[in-house]
């Protein structure tokens, strides 16, 4: 039986070789993630090993007001006096204050280098035993020298001895590059550094430190930090060193986490479409080998051997798969990697290499282990027959079980949706799964009806050759669900990625329009803020007649940390166009404003005392002075600018509230003038506000659609199988058709429209699904912002012509190779 496995894929190269590209893209999918995170890995190790080597203990402000287990808000800056305290300690060595902040560099184009929004533009105060070294020059000293690292300084075309802007929170500064800093690979992230005061002046607070770090001259790390932490004032705590690295290394790490298991989703959604293919491949092969199984059966051979010869298959098939899927991952990972602008080579782990063969024999194995036990079924008997098939079974079973899947899927995908179960995401990934096992199940019911509609036009207008595609997708019903089934997964998925996307925009559209109720909004980019300067230099432009900062933050109410904003609360009001339910916008210097939602959560009314607590610790009682609607531009809070000012020990507006006497383009020429020397600031109005937030979507929705797309092509092979075995399945059928005269330009339509209905029928039923999924997910985020519910229906037209077109290319090879046939041989094939 060995053998005999051996000899069917040499027989089968063709075949088998179609089915392995499915095995191939989804391990090229999985391989190439976990090679690219490893990398990631690697680089970020390198360069935490730079981080804190010397550290001993490290000195900061508590940190008070958490999200979550890895999210937390900024704590407040260390008194200097804190380092002359602990410089007493005995044990204690070189201990040094950091500064950090945002800093970035002007390039020549007139834009911020690293461009504001994407990898983190850090600044910091020099020091000797810092985690970086000078490459070349010295260490700055005085108000005007700046270090740049030798990358940034590189993009920007900076040398020793030349002089770069610089942007902390207001207008650039010119300052003197003194020395470059070799900062090793930062993967796109800049560093700027000043001299202490200045660092502080420009970042944080003169007479403040972002933390103190120090060495020991000879007690360990835990009775260093115990030391120290017996001469700190309240509100600020000492970690050990080894603390401080680990926690840095885990923030990375669970963003690296998710980022694997992101794109592991993605790699996964592939391999369970490939599992169709496999599955439909071998059930077809099975099927053309009946007669071929059968003598095997009769010449002796038991059910087992001939499971184990099919499944025998199916493990070369997986194997060499597995093996080419590694190969294509590892090209996948370095173009990943030079997409992420990382340095260095490609990190090689044994875990790539170990699940590229689990996943890639496993899949192929289990999606040909039905098909295989079929083949062993095949009674002896069936050798002596000419017409010799393989039993077909009720469909009764199947449509009863498909729908029981699919209403337990759609109930698990509710339940997720709302919120219940714990574990949502857990809820609606296995609601979607079993709600795709059970359309594929119920497919072959539904492509009869479906697959006639689609077939007449071109039973009407193509004449016998649409008739015959009509009539051969019908033929068999299970093949034509299968082969759909797998583009219908993928075009789901888009779908709804493409609805959401939509209702995103139709949604931030409906927000602007009914809560945004200024002229313009100026806003920064990346981490940078506003300084009061800046809004000084609005409000002294021609035709504004008003412009008010705005302020984030995040406080602690009642054990859970809520976002506020703050402001001039009456400019406010009327930019977010607030509906007040009662109360007023007069907070005085210790009030506040609170949604509709939060009162009746917390079971607040106007006047009511809240006791909330600060970044800094303190907890301070804010009067409720008005309840106003839900808005979904400011949130839930808005709070005095005297509180705000009172608990931030460097206060940084995020937007600047602009009213004109005239919105026309005079008057946003004249802004924009104004702020021409302030490459992060950028001036909005409504129609801006909302190109800018579409733009963010569309690179969202184009990111998913991207790695969605791998599932399509996988698909596409998937049709070009079938067509592929039909062709062969139907030698005979096809001589006869030729021996009675259609013509080969005939045969090759035939098969072009029949892989063409395929292919629309499996589209549309994967946008009926994404439709149906995209509309649910809506409907639960309907409080969350996402209000409005938009089908774009141009686009989906656009994609049921895409799948017609990956129709018309699938059916290529196998229609040329059915044109081409010899007519007296394929007749006179059994």
């Amino acid at each position: 039986m060995g053998k005999v496995t051996l000899r069917n894929l040499a027989a089968h190269k063709i075949r088998l070789v179609l089915t392995a590209v499915a095995v191939i893209l989804g391990v090229a999918f999985v391989a190439g993630t976990l090679i690219f995170t490893d990398t990631m890995n690697k680089q970020f190790d390198d360069l935490f090993s730079r981080i804190g080597t010397n550290v001993a203990v490290d000195v900061r402000a508590k940190k008070v007001v958490e999200a979550g287990d890895d999210e937390t808000a900024p704590a407040q800056p260390v008194p200097a006096s804190v380092l002359k305290a602990v410089q007493g300690v005995d044990g204690v060595k070189d201990p040094v204050g950091n500064v950090s902040g945002f800093a970035a560099v002007v390039g020549t184009n007139g834009k911020l280098v690293g461009g504001g929004n994407g990898p983190p533009q850090l600044g910091t105060n020099w020091n000797a035993s810092g985690s970086f070294d000078l490459k070349s020059g010295r260490a700055p000293q005085g108000p005007r020298e700046v270090l740049v690292d030798a990358e940034t300084a590189a993009k920007a075309r900076l040398a020793v001895g030349g002089t770069a802007r610089v942007v902390t929170s207001g207008k650039p500064q010119p300052m003197t590059v003194v020395g470059l800093i070799d900062a090793g690979d930062l993967m796109g992230a800049t560093v700027t550094a000043f001299d202490t005061p200045t660092a502080q002046r420009l970042m944080l607070k003169p007479g403040y430190f972002s933390d103190i770090e120090m060495g020991s001259s000879g007690p360990s790390e835990t009775e260093l930090r115990d030391r120290v932490s017996k001469v700190l004032p309240g509100g600020v705590e000492a970690i050990t060193g080894t603390e401080l690295r680990e926690e840095t290394k885990s923030d990375v790490a669970a963003f690296l986490n998710f980022f694997r298991v992101f794109l592991l989703v993605f790699a996964l959604i592939s391999i369970f479409v490939g599992a169709f293919i496999i599955f439909n491949t071998f059930s077809m092969l099975v099927a053309q080998r009946t007669r071929e199984l059968a003598l095997l059966r009769a010449i002796g051979a038991a059910r087992p051997q001939v499971t184990r010869a099919v499944i025998g298959e199916a493990v070369a098939v997986g194997f060499v798969g597995s093996t080419l899927g590694l190969a294509m991952g590892a090209g996948l990972a370095a173009l990943l990697k030079t997409a992420a602008n990382m340095d260095g080579g490609l990190t090689f782990t044994a875990s790539p290499v170990i699940w590229s063969y689990v996943v890639g024999i496993v899949v192929t194995v289990v999606s040909a282990y039905f098909p295989a036990r079929r083949a062993a079924k095949i009674p002896p008997v069936a050798a002596m027959r000419d017409d010799v098939a393989l039993p077909q079974r009720s469909l009764r079973i199947r449509v009863a079980l498909g729908s029981l899947l699919t209403l337990i899927g759609a109930g698990l995908i509710g339940v997720g949706l709302g919120g219940g179960g714990g574990k949502p995401v857990i809820a609606v990934g296995s609601g979607a799964f079993a709600v795709f096992i059970g359309v594929a199940m119920l497919a072959p019911v539904i492509s009869v009806p479906v697959v006639r509609v689609l077939g007449a036009p071109f039973a009407r207008l193509m004449g016998t050759p649409g008739r015959l595609a009509q009539q051969n997708a019908l033929r068999n019903p299970r093949r034509t669900a299968a082969t759909a089934a797998a583009l219908m997964i993928g075009l789901a998925l888009i779908t709804v990625v493409n609805v959401m996307g939509s209702s995103m925009r139709a949604s931030v559209d409906a927000q602007i329009d009914q809560q945004f109720g200024a002229d313009y909004l100026v806003q920064p980019s990346g981490g940078s803020g506003i300084d009061e300067g800046t809004v000084q230099r609005i409000k002294a432009t021609p035709g504004v007649v008003a412009a008010s900062a705005t302020y984030p933050g995040n406080v602690k109410i009642d054990g859970d940390k809520t976002s506020y904003m703050a402001g001039d609360v009456a400019a406010i009001a009327k930019a977010a166009r607030l509906s007040m339910v009662s109360g007023n916008t007069d907070l005085g210097p210790a009030g506040m404003l609170v949604s509709e939602k939060n009162a009746d959560d917390h079971g607040w009314k106007v006047g009511s005392s809240v006791p909330v607590q600060f970044t800094d610790g303190q907890v301070q009682r804010l009067r409720v002075a008005g309840i106003f609607t839900k808005s979904d531009l400011i949130g839930g809070t808005v709070i005095s600018v005297e509180a705000y000012r009172a608990h931030t020990a460097r206060p940084s507006a995020d937007a600047i509230v602009v009213d004109t006497a005239r919105a026309d383009a005079a008057t946003k020429a004249a802004l924009e003038t104004t702020l021409k020397d302030y490459p992060n600031l950028e001036v909005s109005d409504q129609a801006a506000l909302k190109a800018s937030a579409h733009s963010e979507v569309d690179t969202f929705v184009t990111f998913l659609s991207v790695l969605l797309a791998m599932s399509v092509i996988i698909a596409a092979v998937g049709v070009i199988n079938t067509l592929a075995l039909s062709v062969i399945e139907r030698t005979r059928e096809i001589g006869l058709l030729r021996a009675i005269g259609i013509s080969r330009r005939q045969l090759r339509r035939m098969i072009r429209l029949e892989s063409i209905v395929i292919a629309v029928f499996g589209a549309l039923l994967g946008m009926g699904i994404g439709v149906s999924f995209g509309a649910a997910l809506q409907n639960a985020l309907k409080d969350k912002g996402l209000g409005e519910l938009s089908i774009p229906v141009g686009t989906l037209v656009l994609y049921l012509v895409v799948a017609a077109v990956i129709g018309v290319f699938a059916a290529l090879w196998p229609a040329w190779r059915a044109g081409r046939m010899d007519v007296l041989k394929a007749i006179s094939t059994e």
